[in-house]
């Protein structure tokens, strides 16, 4: 019976010992899951943040392009497609189709080619102003708009009550 008492005390410390080193583990755990869902929203942000910017800044360029006077109609072709390319919306759209979730994908998408219908537009002769291109203006509008609603969504911020800016 002697023996027996010696060992509960060694028993009673290793089993202490396992459920703290579980309980630890289990704590690392849930911490660790925290901090990767808080990186993931914070690369999602940073995607979004540069994708929406790209747009923006190739819209307010094309518009400024189209209004522009040129030399010649292969002038401002080739003006339009260089603004397109250097704008920096293949980068940021492949960004954005490795990391965003498929609905913002898709709506992302749905902007880039907008933007490329406007720009196409132009560069075979779509008059500024003309019915076709307030139709495909209005588009990249409605586009954005949904666009923005779904990463706000995705990021788990609130709707906006106002219209942003097209």
């Amino acid at each position: 019976m002697l023996a027996r008492m010696d060992w509960l005390p060694l028993i009673s410390t290793l089993a202490g010992a396992a459920i703290g080193i579980v309980a630890t583990l289990i704590a690392d755990r849930s911490r660790w899951r925290r901090e990767d869902a808080k990186e993931a929203v914070r690369l999602r942000l940073e995607v979004y943040t540069q994708y929406t910017t790209v747009v923006k800044v190739l819209g307010e360029t094309l518009r400024a392009l189209r209004e522009q006077e040129h030399p010649s109609d292969e002038e401002r072709v080739v003006a339009l497609r260089e603004a397109f390319r250097e704008s920096g919306i293949a980068v940021a759209s492949e960004r954005m189709w490795l990391i965003g979730p498929q609905p913002v994908v898709k709506a992302s998408n749905s902007v880039f080619h907008c933007l490329r219908s406007i720009c196409d537009g132009y560069i075979d002769g779509t008059a500024v102003g003309s019915p076709e291109d307030h139709a495909r203006w209005e588009a990249r509008g409605k586009a954005a708009a949904k666009m923005r609603k779904l990463m706000r969504e995705d990021l788990g911020v609130g709707p906006l009550l106002e219209r942003h800016s097209s």
